[in-house]
């Protein structure tokens, strides 16, 4: 069986920290960024919640089922948001990317990318993952759109699925990458992270506004 322990991923733009209790003042900061709370289709703690939030998440971690990170951003250390691995299933070993959420104003920034870069870089070279899969509600077209121009592919979707907190059914798109795509997908987001590591008078006239809204 694989151990998928605790572990600092630093990238070019973002490091992916363990989640602790001492995160908590600066995720409530940037949960305030943009109020993303209040998007019915989204799954978001309220400054209010994020304490339980987090205890939510260790506990998790206790049982194996998820791994969480805050990532903060590297050129001034900036805490953005949380992702995690989660529904892990240590005996394959297989993991979904989720319970992912960045301040807004980091939107169009590359952080997003490159978080996606290093959790797929772990996944799959050290880890061993054979898969990995994300999902998301089926009217978030946003997550849709930026998961798939991650190289991910549909797998389907379960209908009526989840229930979310104001009482309705998510319909939840199921997507996966697997290990003979990694190449691949790795390149598309190694080549997507080059253009915010550009210095700005080398890129490209109107290049601006290219950038996909997750990052």
């Amino acid at each position: 069986m694989t151990m998928i322990e605790p572990v600092t991923l630093r990238g070019s733009l973002v490091t992916l920290e363990p989640l602790t209790h001492e995160h908590h003042d600066e995720l409530v900061d940037a949960v305030r960024d943009g109020e993303v709370w209040n998007l019915w289709y989204t799954v978001v703690p309220t400054p209010e919640k994020m304490r339980a939030e987090i205890e939510r998440r260790l506990a998790e971690q206790a049982a194996g089922t998820m791994l969480p990170f805050v990532s903060r951003r590297n050129s001034d250390g900036l805490v953005l948001g949380m992702t995690t691995y989660m529904a892990i299933d240590a005996s394959m070993p297989r993991v979904e990317i989720g319970s992912t959420w960045n301040r807004a104003s980091a939107s169009g920034t590359g952080t997003n990318v490159d978080a996606k870069l290093l959790l797929l870089t772990h996944a799959f070279e050290v880890l061993g993952c054979p898969a990995v899969e994300f999902r998301t509600h089926w009217m978030n077209a946003q997550s849709r759109a930026a998961i798939e121009r991650l190289g991910a592919k549909l797998d389907g979707v379960l209908r009526s699925h989840t229930r979310m907190a104001n009482g309705s059914l998510r319909d939840t798109c199921v997507y996966s990458i697997i290990a003979s795509e990694w190449s691949q997908v790795r390149s598309g987001l190694e080549h997507r992270l080059s253009r915010h590591l550009l210095p700005a008078a080398h890129q490209a006239p109107g290049s601006v506004g290219l950038h996909d809204q997750q990052g």
